[in-house]
Order: C-alpha cells, then sequence, then structure tokens
C-alpha cells in the first residue's frame, strides 16, 4: 500500500521519486520496533506505536486545513507529521506490516480508522485523533451510524483504500478549481471501477 500511496501523490508531485519515503517507513518500523518488549505482544505494540508516533514524533490528524491536498499525499504526511485520518491510517499500517503485526484498515462512512487483532488482543484506533484506542461503539458514533451495523466494520482491501484515497484527493482538487488534476483522479478511479457511469459524465465536464 505503500508504493501505491506514492504512485498517487505523483499526480500532484509528478517527479516524486518513493525510494527516500520508504526508507523513512523502514527506519520508522526500526525505531518502533527497538522499543517493543515483546512482539507476541499485541497490546504493548498498540501502547507503543501510539506512544511513538503520535505522541513522540507528533503526526497528528491535520483539523485546521483538513482540505488541503498535501494531507493526501504520503509524502507529505511524513515530511509535515500531519494529514487526514485515511493517509495517517496508510503510514500506520505500513508500519506495522514492516514489524509483521496485523493492523487493518476500516473504512467507515465519514472516517477512516484502524483495527489491531492478533487473535488474542483486539481494538480499533483513530490515527486522526492521537492514535487512541476507541471501541465498536466510538466507530458508529464517528460514522456518523443510528444503528451499530457490523458491516460497517468490515476490513478495506488495498484497491477500496486507494479508490477511497482518490476519491480524497478528486474531492479536494474539485474544491481548489484545479480541473486538470480533478481529471487525473478521474482517470485512475475508471480504470478501478470503469462501470461507474457517473465519473465518465463528471470527466467530459471537467
Amino acid at each position: 500500500m505503500d508504493r501505491a500511496a506514492l504512485d498517487l501523490a505523483t499526480i500532484h508531485y509528478p517527479n516524486l521519486q518513493p525510494e527516500p519515503f520508504l526508507d523513512q517507513l523502514n527506519e520508522l518500523a526500526s525505531s518502533l520496533g527497538d522499543r517493543l518488549r515483546n512482539f507476541n505482544d499485541g497490546r504493548d505494540f498498540v501502547e507503543k506505536a501510539s506512544s511513538y508516533l503520535f505522541g513522540e514524533l507528533g503526526f497528528h490528524g491535520n483539523e485546521t486545513d483538513f482540505f488541503d491536498p498535501l494531507n493526501s499525499c504520503l509524502n507529505q504526511v511524513l515530511e509535515r507529521r500531519t494529514g487526514i485520518p485515511i493517509t495517517l491510517a496508510v503510514m500506520y499500517m505500513e508500519i506495522a506490516r514492516r514489524l509483521h503485526m496485523p493492523v487493518f484498515g476500516i473504512g467507515l462512512p465519514r472516517h477512516f480508522v484502524l483495527e489491531f487483532n492478533d487473535g488474542n488482543f483486539a481494538t480499533y484506533i483513530d490515527p486522526f485523533h492521537g492514535g487512541r484506542r476507541i471501541t465498536a461503539q466510538e466507530c458508529f458514533a464517528l460514522a456518523g451510524a443510528k444503528v451499530a451495523d457490523p458491516i460497517l466494520l468490515q476490513r478495506a482491501t488495498p484497491k477500496q483504500i486507494a479508490m477511497r484515497m482518490l476519491q480524497n484527493l478528486q474531492g479536494v482538487y474539485l474544491r481548489a478549481g484545479d480541473h486538470e488534476k480533478a481529471v487525473s483522479t478521474l482517470d485512475l478511479l475508471l480504470l478501478g471501477a470503469p462501470e461507474i457511469g457517473s465519473w465518465y459524465k463528471r470527466r467530459g465536464m471537467l
């Protein structure tokens, strides 16, 4: 997912080279790994990840300028240590993957959270609000759900994550009036879901 996210960032940064940012993710994973007492202790991993990434390093959700397109570019999330829920989640998942930790993305309506579940310890994590642990009920509240529907907590596939990132980018470019970049996002969205007719219409209008 890290390379896919960096590929998407080339819409904004056409000359972006992914290697320095992949190296940065490797370094973050290595530093977090050094802080773990036991790689079989899921609770310890979640606590240390929150303390290191969101406490010590200061990664946080960009609440002051949520619609800045840089929030959707993983390279800028790593550089500026701020972003939107899905890009912060991708960063967290990729660090966890390097440490062989079972972390999954949950694409709630209106929000994106994480699930840690190793069969012994399970929790949900909100990367936008300091990596705090949250319950399923809090997930439903973040989603604005009136009914606690378990289907909302389904794990997102890499393709679903990439498509959601593209839709976020499209939204911020439309908001900014950057039609050229919005068309670029639509080109990729149509590759992923060519059956959605409304996107062809929108692309033609742009």
